[in-house]
């Protein structure tokens, strides 16, 4: 049989050598640049979102540093509508802050690199993290319009500003600077000094619950101490000059003017400043705990101890170091040189250290945003009635030291008929999307609202007029993702976020059921009066008695016995004049004119278990006995005889 013949062209098989030469180096700028949706920029709507955030939080970030209550302006100019409801239009967003601006040497560094920052590597509580953020909204810019980053940048009070035009180098994750001059073209500030961002890109503005708008109304809310105007596209073509408005003593909410919205600053003390941790053993694994040991500049395991890591004293070292020795092999001691130390002993001493009995980490690196700062930030954020919240001792995950906060807005002005919403918070940044995959979403639903006298569907939020704000304060929240929309679930956290809400709902509790009695006192003289004239009528056509002086009296008794209705509650939901039960200044409440919403009175269908522990009561709180009864002369009650009906 003759050979069957080869049509086909063989292949030409690659080598090691040719493969070899198609490999080279990846920058993170490149693979940012292909993957843009982890750092948020899925769409042209939420690129316009994380831009704008990214920028507020760097301004926020570096006035706080600075000492310098912020004031933020944030404005977003048309530059070309969108040709259709389905394509991005292209926009210009320019943030301008009164921080203490930037040297000139650093500012190609800070908007032209990615992974370029000094967040990453230490300690401390801050809203950026990664270093990211702003240059990657510039190379968006960058790749959607071909127009670079404009910034503008004055560091001193008496020095010009720098004027900078750059561009990133996708492929060597480098900046390109196209202009670089000195200006006197920079904006008045409170404090002299102050940065300006300008990105072109192609975006889509909306308004929703994931726009600029609603971003920047949460960003008031946990950071009250900050002023942010907001100046949206159609307010930003050709608007007057902006001008300074006197600050006002009564409760300041957001304003409407005709060239802008104005969130304004609703307290005048920056928060606490926090301090920089070393690492705590607990969230050191084995890997980093050799590298530490290889790159310390201690010579001897007690310094590399006592200043390599936080928490771990003499003592502890001493007995790290026992565990760590084994018979045949070298003592270990704490005058030990850590250059002498090989993999093996390393590694038992690090395995000590994790059984050891340690401190949690120090807390001064964290700035929980407190109580009466969260209770303003509410009251200018919110229109409600009712406001309380609360702040959890601090706790560690992983080593990392981390604070919960919790806050609730309830009646006024909101929906009775939805479900509650949730508003959540990482180092005071507002997080919009991905809730469902939430830790906060999912401590709200796991709460028990139905015991503060709510309506809950089996897992869900609850439903009526409810507002409820969930923070989150750490040295690293942990994130799910780069785009830092939600915070991983762990269970340390999520057990003091429900924590936190349970008595927030307790607070809430305790004032609905005050005011349902107020209420229900208040109907009880109502009955009452229809009929109290005909009462005293016929008591004296009966007695003799004189009228006047019986209504008088009947009046004089209805009055006491439904005083409640005329009580007032105080900030802390107490009764006015009565003893305090207990102290508890983690409550707001707005007075109002008109009486309570049914919503309130009855938000979960029923009646609350107040009304219950009063049922059976008459007209004027006397026990009314649900089975008549008759009184022997020894004074034993005996029941009726019920009635039996016969067949």
């Amino acid at each position: 049989m003759a050979a069957r013949k080869t049509t086909s062209k063989s292949k030409t098989r690659q080598t090691a050598e040719t493969m070899a030469g198609k490999q080279r180096d990846i920058s993170v700028s490149e693979f940012f640049a292909k993957n843009r949706h982890l750092l948020g920029f899925d769409n042209p709507r939420k690129a316009l979102l994380t831009t704008v955030k990214e920028a507020v939080d760097n301004a926020l970030d570096a006035c706080e540093e600075a000492g310098i209550l912020p004031d933020v302006e944030v404005r977003i100019e048309e530059l070309s509508a969108p040709p259709s409801a389905s394509k991005p239009g292209r926009y210009a967003v320019t943030i301008t802050d009164n921080g203490p601006g930037i040297v000139r040497k650093q500012v190609e560094n800070i908007f032209g690199r990615l992974l370029y920052g000094s967040k990453f590597h230490r300690m401390k509580m801050s809203r950026g993290q990664q270093g990211i953020g702003i240059s990657a909204a510039g190379m968006y810019g960058l790749m959607t319009t071909g127009k670079p980053m404009v910034i503008t940048t004055k560091p001193g009070k008496r020095k010009a500003a720098h004027h900078l035009e750059l561009a990133m180098d996708t492929t060597k994750n480098k900046p390109e600077v196209t202009i670089d001059v000195e200006t006197n073209d920079f904006p008045e500030t409170s404090s002299g000094t102050g940065t300006r961002v300008r990105i072109e890109m192609e975006a889509r503005y909306q308004r929703g619950k994931t726009s600029v708008e609603a971003y920047l109304e949460q960003t008031a809310i946990a950071n009250p101490h900050a002023e942010i105007t907001f100046i949206p596209p159609e307010k930003a073509a050709g608007g007057p000059a902006l001008e300074v408005e006197e600050a006002s003593t009564e409760l300041s909410h957001t304003t409407e003017l005709a060239d802008r919205y104005v969130f304004p600053r609703a307290v005048e003390e920056l928060p606490p400043e926090t301090e920089e941790i070393k690492p705590h053993p607990y969230g050191v694994e084995l890997g980093n705990f050799l590298r530490m040991l290889k790159s310390t500049n201690e010579k001897q395991l007690t310094g590399f101890f006592k200043n390599e890591f936080s928490r771990v004293p003499p003592a502890i070292v001493k007995d790290i170091t026992s565990k760590a020795t084994v018979k045949g092999g070298k003592t270990l001691t704490g005058q030990t040189y850590v250059s002498t130390v090989d993999h093996d002993a390393a590694e038992r001493l690090y395995r000590a250290l994790q059984d050891s009995k340690l401190r949690a980490p120090p807390t001064d690196c964290l700035a929980p945003i407190g109580v009466r700062q969260m209770l303003s930030g509410l009251l200018k954020g919110v229109k409600a009635e009712f406001y309380a919240a609360s702040t959890r001792d601090p706790a560690v995950y992983r080593g990392n030291p981390f604070q919960i906060e919790a806050a609730i807005a309830f009646g006024g002005d909101l929906p009775g008929d939805e479900s509650a919403r949730v508003i959540r918070f990482a180092n005071r940044v507002p997080l919009l999307y991905q809730q469902s995959a939430c830790c906060s979403f999912k401590a709200v639903v796991e709460t028990g609202w139905k015991n503060y006298s709510l309506s809950q569907p089996r897992g869900a939020l609850p439903v009526g007029p409810l507002v409820i704000m969930v923070h989150m304060a750490s040295v690293w929240v942990p994130f799910t993702s780069e785009s830092k929309e939600a915070i991983a679930d762990y269970d340390e956290i999520r057990k003091e976020m429900r924590l936190a809400l349970q008595e927030c709902g307790r607070k809430l509790g305790t004032y609905l059921r005050r005011r349902q009695k107020m209420r229900r006192e208040g109907q009880r003289r109502d009955v009452f009066a229809r009929y109290i004239a005909e009462i005293a009528r016929s008591t004296a056509a009966l007695t003799g008695e004189d009228e006047g002086r019986l209504l008088d009296a009947l009046l004089e008794q209805a009055q006491a016995r439904t005083a409640i209705a005329d009580a007032e509650l105080d900030e802390d939901g107490n009764f006015v004049k009565k003893e305090k039960a207990a102290e508890d200044d983690g409550v707001i409440i707005v007075d109002n004119d008109t009486r309570p919403s049914q919503v309130e009175a009855k938000s979960n269908g029923q009646a609350p278990k107040a009304a219950e522990s009063n049922a059976g009561r008459g007209l004027f709180g006397d026990e009314e006995e649900s089975v008549p009864v008759r009184r022997k002369k020894n004074g034993k009650k005996v029941g009726k005889k019920k009635r039996v009906s016969r067949k």
